[in-house]
């Protein structure tokens, strides 16, 4: 394998900053099929998950670390490209006042259903609707921290490879296996496979014939659907569900946010499967 390419950028008209910073924007990012991350922390968690960013993107002047220099090491090892630049340059690709002193190129990952192994995990998070990508940031970071197998993104959701997400998720990007489909292709899929109730248990949050979230009969491998922060789960999705649980509220509040009640959820179907 050709090694990677190491050069410096001190221009803000640089056709590559540009090109970097044009990947905050969905539609640019869809074309090119790439995506931003920063910092070091998430990219050593994206390294120790196997994958590497095809370009590493450094400020001048950064203080000196073991983890960078062997992600730097890595992405030149493997042909990717490595940029040094001014904290300036490099807050003006991140979008941040005071950025992290890396950042990396990836490209996007295959979210298709088909990819996702529903035996892998005993918990999976669903979202409808989602629209708040730090909201999905912290659905990923939830999955990650249950050990569930992933995201499932139904309908239309907020991009998952947003900065704003991928900052959120804190690198669970990169553990969690995300797919992102509409309801019939979800229902279908889910309703294809072998196991409990034909392929997997699914859970809706919901106030319509309820029954309380705590101690209910959760069964693996479990998808848990939570709606649009708003309005909630459409009832036509709500009926198809195999459980519909409700958390109370003890305050005025009526609801909760839908990230939080994800991981409530979560965690109670974690004690339910694995009692430890």
């Amino acid at each position: 394998m050709t090694p990677g390419t190491r050069r410096t950028i001190t221009g803000f008209s640089n056709p590559t900053v540009k090109a970097l910073r044009a990947l905050r924007d969905k539609k640019h990012r869809k074309r090119e099929g790439r995506f931003l991350a920063e910092g070091l922390r998430l990219l050593t968690d994206a390294r120790e998950c196997g994958r590497l960013p095809e370009t590493l993107v450094m400020a001048t002047g950064r203080d000196p670390h073991p983890l960078l220099d062997a992600l730097e090491a890595d992405v030149m090892a493997a042909g990717g490209d490595v940029i040094e630049t001014g904290v300036n340059i490099l807050s003006k690709i991140t979008g941040k006042d005071n950025p992290q002193a890396v950042a990396g190129v990836f490209a996007e990952f295959d979210t298709t259903l088909e990819r996702i192994d529903r035996t892998a995990a005993p918990i999976w998070l669903v979202a409808q609707a989602l629209r708040d990508p730090g909201n999905l940031g912290t659905m990923l970071r939830t999955a990650d921290a249950v050990g569930a197998g992933g995201l499932i993104l139904i309908d239309d959701c907020a991009d998952p490879f947003s900065v704003e997400a991928v900052r959120a998720s804190m690198g669970a990007v990169f553990t969690q296996a995300i797919a992102q489909a509409r309801w019939d292709d979800f229902i279908t899929w889910l309703r294809s496979g072998p196991g409990f109730e034909r392929g997997g248990q699914l859970v809706a949050a919901s106030l319509r014939d309820a029954v309380p979230y705590r101690g209910a009969a959760y069964a693996a491998p479990c998808f848990l659907l939570v709606g649009n922060e708003s309005r909630g789960l459409p009832e036509e999705y709500e009926m198809a569900c195999d459980l519909r649980v409700t958390m109370p509220m003890r305050g005025r509040a009526d609801s909760l946010n839908a990230a939080v009640a994800g991981a409530v959820l979560a965690y109670e179907v974690l004690a339910c499967l694995d009692p430890q």
